[in-house]
């Protein structure tokens, strides 16, 4: 007996399929298509949740040195001119060193966020990228944790027969 559904699609077309449908839930909040993909989406995506919530506060503050070029009040680099060694002078852009704090995930929290980001693809909104774990390991742990869930983020909502096919078609949320 075969572990999950194949949805009539080659391994390499149903993972990806899958893969989709995943990151469009966590983008989103909800998404429509048919209930057969809608139980295999609601497995993975209550898998990555759950994952998430474990290891949501497995971090720790580190203090970075960065540099950077310096900016003035408009936000433009600032420039100094220079002169090379053969006479030709030209425009350097002054760097500063500042000192930041960022989280260093521990290696458990590490490892969780390589396994979510093999079960999603990445995603660019308005020429940007999304950062889905950040989200997963921010606002979404932190509603259920608030909310006291243990299991069952996401629900399943029949929506009647495709049009074309007469598919069941169904909607899955993340609650």
């Amino acid at each position: 007996m075969a572990r999950n559904r194949k949805l009539g699609k080659t391994t390499a077309q149903r993972n990806a399929m899958l893969r989709t449908q995943v990151t469009d839930l966590l983008l989103h909040g909800r998404i429509t298509t048919t209930l057969a993909r809608a139980k295999e989406v609601k497995s993975i995506a209550d898998h990555i949740i759950s994952l998430a919530i474990r290891e949501k506060d497995n971090f720790e503050t580190v203090d970075v040195k960065v540099v950077r070029a310096k900016v003035d009040n408009k936000g433009n680099k600032v420039t100094e001119l220079v002169k090379s060694k053969n006479g030709k002078e030209y425009l350097k852009v002054v760097k500063e060193e500042v000192t930041e704090k960022r989280q260093k995930d521990m290696p458990s929290r590490l490892s969780a966020r390589r396994s979510i980001m093999r079960k999603i693809n990445k995603v660019k909104v308005d020429g940007k990228n999304v950062d889905i774990p950040a989200k997963l390991f921010g606002e979404i742990a932190e509603k259920y944790v608030k909310a006291g869930n243990v299991g069952g983020y996401t629900r399943i909502v029949k929506a009647g027969q495709r049009r074309g096919d007469a598919a069941e078609m169904a909607i899955l949320e993340l609650i």
